[in-house]
Parts: C-alpha cells; sequence; structure tokens
C-alpha cells in the first residue's frame, strides 16, 4: 500500500485533467488524489471540471457526480451523506473533514481532496483503517460491571451522571482527529491517538461502568497516553466539534489522582 503524507508529496504528479461538457459556466474544479495497487504508476492528482448547475452543494456530491458521470474508476467511501457514519471523512481543501457536511462553497479557489495523512492507502481516497480500529478494540469499549443485573430494571444513571457522556459520545471514529495530530502522525505505532483516547473516557466518565482502574492501569503508558502533546489539532478538525484534548486531559488528571490517593 502506499502511504498518503501531508505536505506534498514531491512524487505525486499531475494527472489526467476531465474538462465539463461544452456549454457548461457555473464551473469548479477540483482536484483529487489517485493512486491504484493495480499498475505501477505514481500517485497523481487529476483535475475535474463540474458544471455546479447539475450538482449538490457538498463536496461528496461533486465526488459521487464525478465517478458517476466522468470518471468510474474514482474510490472513495461513504455511506450515510448526514454526517453519522464517518465514512467520507478525507482531507480536503487542507482540513481533515467530512465530504457530506463540507460545503464546496467554503472552498477557496480549486477544491483539493486527498485522502487522510499519514495513513496507508487501500485506494485514492480509501485509508486503511485496521490498524486504527485495532487500536479501538483495545480498548475494550464496552460497559465492564459486575454487578447483578436484575431482570426487572435497566441500569440507572442520574441526569447529572448522563450529562457527562456529552460530547463523548457523539463520536463517530472517522479518525479526522487522530490523522491530523502530528504525535499521532510519528508514534501511531504505541500511541493511542485522539480519537481512541476520547473514546477511551467516554467509559471512563460512565457511571455505569465499574473498571474504572483498569482501564486507568491499561492506559498509564508513556506512549498510549503520554505522547499528546496538546497542539489541540484534534479539536480543531473534529467534524462533529467534540474536544478531544480535553478529554485527554481528564484521563491524565484521574491518573495523577488514583496515584496520589
Amino acid at each position: 500500500m502506499a502511504e498518503f503524507t501531508l505536505p506534498k508529496n514531491s512524487k505525486v504528479k499531475t494527472g489526467e485533467h476531465y474538462a465539463a461538457p461544452s456549454g457548461s459556466t457555473n464551473l469548479r474544479t477540483f482536484k483529487v488524489y489517485r493512486w491504484s495497487p493495480d499498475d505501477e504508476k505514481n500517485p497523481s492528482v487529476d483535475t475535474y471540471d463540474v458544471d455546479m448547475d447539475t450538482c449538490g452543494p457538498m463536496v461528496l456530491d461533486a465526488l459521487i457526480k464525478i465517478k458517476n458521470e466522468v470518471d468510474s474508476t474514482l474510490t472513495f467511501r461513504r455511506s450515510c451523506r448526514e454526517g453519522i457514519c464517518g465514512s467520507c471523512a478525507m482531507n480536503i481543501d487542507g482540513t481533515n473533514t467530512l465530504a457530506c457536511t463540507k460545503a464546496i462553497d467554503e472552498c477557496k479557489g480549486d477544491v483539493k481532496i486527498y485522502p487522510l495523512p499519514h495513513m496507508p492507502v487501500v485506494k485514492d481516497l480509501v485509508p486503511d483503517l485496521t490498524h486504527f480500529y485495532a487500536q479501538y478494540a483495545s480498548i475494550e469499549p464496552w460497559l465492564k460491571s459486575k454487578t447483578p443485573v436484575s431482570p426487572d430494571e435497566e441500569r440507572l444513571q442520574s441526569k447529572e451522571e448522563r450529562e457527562k457522556l456529552d460530547g463523548l459520545y457523539e463520536c463517530i471514529l472517522c479518525a479526522c482527529c487522530s490523522t491530523s495530530c502530528p504525535s499521532y502522525w510519528w508514534n501511531s505505532d504505541k500511541y493511542l491517538g485522539p480519537a481512541i483516547l476520547l473514546q477511551s473516557y467516554r467509559w471512563l466518565a460512565d457511571s455505569r461502568d465499574e473498571a474504572t482502574g483498569e482501564r486507568l492501569d491499561e492506559l498509564e503508558d508513556p506512549f498510549k497516553l503520554y505522547r499528546c502533546h496538546t497542539i489541540m489539532n484534534c479539536t480543531n478538525t473534529c467534524p462533529k466539534g467534540l474536544n478531544p484534548g480535553k478529554a485527554i486531559a481528564e484521563i491524565k488528571a484521574m491518573i495523577a489522582e488514583k496515584n496520589n490517593g
């Protein structure tokens, strides 16, 4: 697999230029990263002129139009088109975001579209998230409790306890934050990254979970947690408006309190 890395790799060449149909007047130009494992060509950037009079307002609309009407070989992920599934995460106009919620009008000049940075590329705009999901599985993202469950009632929370999960449960694991983090770029083999650490804190903050000590012990590691240097790229780029940096700080505070207690 090829790895896509920002800033621009000098090996990325200018590729094909696909002009819009004659007579089109309302045009936007899209420059899209292309790479395929099926040939021996270097990565390239193909250029597509799109008639905006026949295209939806979002970057994903343009990509779908290009694939359906211009170049069927273009490969990308997408599903919900509602900013919920995280499938269409990519680097657009220099920022990691979701193609389905990124308006074309928000982009200045030519719309530059690349896969998420510093990730192995499967093809074109599709990153390989195998390692990312393995890290997610490693934190055991499920409720852990030894208290027997009553068949007649739910595990109850107070309103205040439930509110502690706001800003955490909304994470869609799109990987925008982790792939914007320099610490994750250079240490992703050991550092869990902001997305996974936010998910870790989601369970640490859950009043129904009874494995707090066990979870903190697993995270107390020079690389898993403490490679975070509070750069805050993660918070700045999150398409859901979440704050992974704050969640990481809360984990560090919980570990400090545990060790001092």
